[in-house]
């Protein structure tokens, strides 16, 4: 035999097929471990910390998904400080990143094969600002499921009673047959049945609604290859689309839920237009049939418009200078001033219109006063016999002729006729004729002498004031009656003792006596 070669401190050391096989296994090993785990040993990625009332179960390792898909794990659930929350940190991959502030997470139970729960995880809107690693989610945006004992606990003594009722009811309405009442308001296929045999009569009509099912279905195919798997990913694309958007959704439907109660509300309104839906189609018929047959004259008209609208340029490039001197006349010094200086009185004019709102019906007021009351009663003529004031052809003068003719006679009366100026001079009466007045406005009887006896009082003077509402609008008061019934001539007899006018005592004190002549106190009309 050759005796082996020794190796020298010169000689270099080869490696062994033993060596090598195990380097390769730890090369292999490290290989498979970076391709499952995708995470670099003893370092941590993204972490994001979620605060929920209860873990459920909830341990590390559990997943956390985006749509189903795994972005991260649990690492570990732990008491939030010193309450009854649960402080949660999830590690999460480079695929669920970014994760916004408005973030929500729910904990769900997984399917019965997998066992355990996951965390569903929605990053939020990108208008929202990125929570950085290490962040917190408070527990306003978490969520837990509810789970099969808090279900039990919901339903207590109370709510299992009422279960049984429902249900009790619900099988006797399947075993009752309807009243006289209450057949009148059904249809005449279930009339006398039972509710269990209506419901097993309803299954007659299957056939006809699952054919046409069916026909839905098969529209919902598509007519070309690959028309359900587009719909399919159109949708997926909406929901993505739609996801973060969980709160303008529930607005949409509690909206929607808003106008379907308001359609509901008005379903008469709603059968009565849907019923109108036929005439008014037929008649828009007819609208487009005339609509059409317009058209080419339409078309005719604007061929023949299209000089003038080809002339249009021209016309704008006339208009400029007139333009020009428009806003010339409308600068400050013009026009423009003109209505700085008009402002005041706009504004004047503005409260003056609100405030004749108010005047303008006192003024119709005043208007109907004197349109209903104050000129007829003007325009009555005073019935006075021989002494009524009358015109050349007999008819009687108005009344309120003759005022102005008073004071025309009182102008000439204070005429200047004598030394002592303008003055009219009157004198106190006397006679054997003694006339009382009745009472004057200080309380005291109003009498006189005359020196012939009294024909009469006309009209008659009342025993009280006409009738005046004081309530009621002046152009609703009664007219006077100045034609009233005329008192009879006085019949007293001459006084035997008639004392002189300067000898008259005070008016105000005298009282009547036994030669007051009776038919002087009657024409008054007031008693003494």
């Amino acid at each position: 035999m050759t005796p082996r070669k020794r190796h020298t401190d010169d000689t270099p050391q080869r490696w062994t097929r033993f060596r090598v096989g195990m380097l390769a296994i730890v090369l292999i090993l490290i290989g498979v471990y970076f391709g499952f785990t995708k995470d670099i040993p003893f370092t941590h990625g993204y972490q994001l910390h979620a605060v929920f009332e209860s873990s459920n179960h909830l341990r590390a390792g559990s997943p956390v998904r985006i749509a189903g898909v795994n972005v991260g794990k649990v690492t570990s659930v732990e008491r939030y400080r010193s309450t009854n929350l649960t402080d949660v940190t999830m590690e999460i991959d480079e695929a669920g990143l970014p994760i916004h502030r408005d973030a929500t997470l729910k904990i769900r139970p997984r399917i019965f094969l997998e066992g355990n729960f996951f965390v569903d995880l929605r990053p939020g809107s990108p208008s929202a600002p990125e929570v950085p690693a290490g962040g917190m989610i408070g527990p306003t945006q978490t969520a837990t499921p509810v789970q099969f004992d808090q279900l039990l606990t919901a339903l207590q003594s109370d709510q299992r009673a009422d279960l049984q009722t429902l249900l009790q009811q619900f099988g006797k309405a399947l075993d009752t047959k309807p009243t006289a009442e209450q057949e009148l308001t059904l249809d005449a296929d279930v009339r006398g049945k039972t509710g269990a045999q209506g419901l097993n009569g309803s299954y007659t009509y299957g056939p006809d609604a699952l054919r046409g099912a069916a026909l839905v279905n098969s529209a919902l195919l598509g007519t070309e290859p690959h028309d359900l798997s587009r719909m399919i990913a159109g949708i997926a694309r909406l929901t993505t689309t739609l996801r973060p958007r969980e709160r303008q959704l529930q607005e949409l439907i509690v909206n929607f839920n808003t106008t379907a109660g308001a359609f509901a509300s008005q379903s008469s309104a709603l059968t009565q237009a849907v019923g109108l839906l036929g005439p008014t189609l037929t008649t828009a018929n007819a609208a487009f049939k005339s609509l059409d047959a317009s058209l080419p004259p339409t078309r005719g008209f604007a061929r023949d418009f299209t000089p003038a609208v080809l002339e249009t340029p021209a016309t704008v490039k006339l208009a400029f200078p007139w333009i020009a001197q428009t806003r010339a006349l409308l600068r400050p010094d013009e026009l423009g001033g003109l209505l700085d200086q008009l402002q005041p009185a706009t504004a004047d004019l503005a409260q003056l219109e609100g405030a004749s709102l108010t005047f303008l019906p006192q003024l119709d007021k005043a208007n109907r006063c004197f349109s209903n009351t104050i000129i007829p009663a003007g325009n009555i003529g005073v019935q006075d016999g021989a002494n009524s004031t009358r015109r050349s052809d007999g008819s009687i003068v108005e009344n309120y002729k003759e005022f102005w003719y008073t004071m025309v006679g009182l102008a000439g009366e204070s005429a200047n006729f004598d030394g002592n100026g303008s003055a009219i001079r009157t004198g106190l009466g006397g006679g054997s004729w003694l006339a009382n007045f009745g009472k004057a406005a200080s309380g005291s009887s109003a009498v006189g002498n005359a020196d012939w006896q009294p024909l009469g009082t006309s009209p008659l003077y009342p025993s009280k004031a006409p009738p005046y509402e004081l309530r009621a609008p002046c152009y609703r008061q009664q007219l006077p009656n100045v034609n009233g019934p005329q008192a009879g001539p006085g019949s007293a007899t001459p006084s035997k003792q008639v004392p002189t006018p300067r000898a008259l005592p005070d008016p105000r004190v005298l009282t009547p006596t036994t030669s007051t002549p009776p038919a002087a106190v009657a024409s008054t009309g007031y008693t003494p």
